[in-house]
């Protein structure tokens, strides 16, 4: 929730604080847990890094598995969505938005977060770098992710990290991003 608004804090933008961690962070360690990294500082979880080596593996569990785990706590939203509860609901029952041809020679996917008292220490280069070593041994060749065009912090360390702009059809040029695993 600290970070869930483009890199900034989202409490008190949802009804419910688990929502964002049940289709975010969830997924990842019920699914993948050995692509799961974890940063503590001894006492509580202080960021982390989780992804998928396969995107279309994972959209797979995800609907297959991951939905059904879910259940009645998180109902199909009407349509179109008109909260914003509703629209993270409506991204959680359409895991085959992450299917995108573009991205097939990027089939790992990630996701990286750390509390902004614990960045601009090393802490989220060593996540990815964790993160791609494991999706390297798991088979991956390059890794694509996300992020808000109006994060800007992040973008930049994405690209310092040699992560850059993939061309994908309707995202907003530089959202995009893909890297090799090496």
């Amino acid at each position: 929730m600290r970070t869930g608004a483009a890199g900034g804090d989202a409490r008190g933008r949802h009804g419910d604080d688990d929502l964002l961690g049940d289709v975010w962070l969830g997924p990842y360690l019920h699914l993948e847990p050995e692509l799961a990294f974890v940063l503590d500082d001894g006492g509580r979880a202080v960021g982390y890094c989780v992804g998928t080596a396969s995107t279309v593996r994972f959209v797979r569990g995800y609907r297959d598995v991951w939905i059904p785990r879910l259940g009645s706590r998180r109902p199909v939203p009407p349509s179109p969505p008109r909260t914003p509860d509703e629209e993270v609901l409506a991204l959680h029952h359409d895991p085959e938005r992450l299917l995108v041809r573009e991205l097939a020679d990027h089939p790992a996917h990630l996701h990286v977060d750390l509390l902004p008292s614990h960045q601009g220490a090393g802490h989220g280069r060593a996540l990815v770098h964790a993160f791609l070593a494991a999706a390297r041994r798991a088979g991956a060749r390059a890794v694509h992710l996300g992020v808000a065009a109006e994060n800007t912090r992040a973008r930049a360390f994405y690209a310092r990290l040699g992560f850059t702009a993939l061309p994908v059809p309707g995202a907003v040029p530089g959202t995009v991003l893909g890297r090799s695993t090496t």
